[in-house]
């Protein structure tokens, strides 16, 4: 009996061409499925970039407007970055670099403001608008953090 158990592991000596071929069709098969998600979640994490950046614009801009008793007036670029440091701001209508960035910003007078952020991967811009205490959020954009222009 120990003999025939020695004779047989020394007859086996792996796996044959046909195992090797289904294990690599199925490693491409999985590969081919998981691929076009991982390279999605590149864009997706930087429209969430924009987006929290034009939410913290939106809580600095509201910041700016109490302190000036509740006039929208003084809210631009230039202030937000000044009173929020961490704000990337770009003048010049374009995001350089990797982190997103605070486009432009307008008032309604007194009544209200708008901030856009963009994503400088996908090129989504992402705007906050204040009208008279109704906020709304809008989108534009191609990019997976934008559908239907709101997000």
């Amino acid at each position: 009996m120990l003999y025939r158990l020695r004779q047989r592991l020394s007859n086996e000596s792996g796996f044959t061409l046909i195992e090797l071929l289904v294990v690599i069709l199925i490693i491409g098969i999985l590969a081919a499925i998981a691929i076009p998600s991982f390279l999605n979640q590149k864009g997706k994490a930087n429209d969430a970039s924009a987006k929290e950046l034009a939410r913290t614009a939106q809580t600095t801009a509201e910041t700016i407007a109490t302190e000036n008793s509740g006039s929208y007036s003084e809210v631009s670029v230039k202030k937000l970055n000044e009173v929020e440091k961490t704000i990337p701001v770009s003048e010049s209508g374009a995001c350089t670099g990797t982190a997103a960035c605070i486009m432009g910003t307008t008032q309604n007078g007194t009544k209200g403001y708008s901030v856009t952020a963009e994503s400088p991967v996908t090129k989504d811009k992402f705007t906050i608008t204040n009208n008279e205490g109704t906020v709304t959020r809008s989108c534009s954009g191609t990019g997976v953090g934008c559908t239907n222009s709101t997000w």
